[in-house]
């Protein structure tokens, strides 16, 4: 009798320890996919705003398109189209993402400043990654709209003032409206986290992205 009462024991022992390590394990998967999805972790709208944040933010804005490149310069076709995690997008996909997201959001500050709480229009950025040119168009097409739209884009930023930061469009998907300097500390964000994509992912293949 005390022998079953101790292989029960030990079989329920087993089992809550078998349990135990596939939570953790679980969890440690959970925690290096999330990892990898936001390498600088998720956006986290400010509770206040300053006139050195403003500059921050546009000076990030203003450095991506430089970085982007240095970081993309020296890795060839193959390794372009390799996803930067499973189940995501290329590094390919990811600097033509950077364009199409970047043209929308200067265009949506375009749109805030000229009209009174303008509805714009949202899109889907999975599909728009989807296309032809976005998964095997050259990238350095990609590049030099970037570095033409940031250009134009920065000179934008630093004529407005406190009061053109406050104005707002208004998002039909997230039925929310938007002032222009949350969507400028998005935008600063955006930039460093697909950066991030690319670098980190460059890192953990030891591919070359140095001169």
């Amino acid at each position: 009798m005390a022998m079953k009462i101790s292989n029960s024991y030990n079989q329920r022992k087993i089992l809550f320890t078998l349990a135990y390590e596939l939570k953790q394990r679980t969890f440690m998967i959970a925690t290096e996919i999330e990892n990898l999805k936001y390498p600088i972790g998720k956006f986290l709208p400010p509770r206040e705003y300053s006139e050195k944040m403003f500059d921050e933010w546009i000076q990030t804005i203003e450095e991506l398109p430089k970085k982007l490149r240095k970081a993309i310069q020296h890795l060839n076709d193959e390794q372009l189209d390799t996803p930067y995690r499973d189940g995501g997008w290329t590094v390919r996909q990811v600097v033509h993402h950077l364009a199409d997201s970047h043209m929308n959001a200067y265009i949506r500050f375009k749109l805030a400043m000229t009209e009174d709480l303008p509805t714009v229009k949202p899109y889907f950025e999975d599909r728009w990654a989807e296309l032809e040119d976005a998964k095997h168009g050259p990238v350095e097409i990609s590049l030099n709209l970037l570095e033409a739209l940031h250009k134009r884009w920065v000179y934008f930023l630093r004529t407005l003032n406190d009061d053109d930061l406050k104005r707002k469009f208004h998002h039909p998907e997230t039925k929310k409206d938007n002032e222009l300097r949350l969507i400028l500390a998005l935008y600063s964000w955006h930039s460093k986290h697909h950066l991030a994509h690319i670098t980190t992912f460059a890192e953990r293949k030891r591919w070359r992205t140095e001169n």
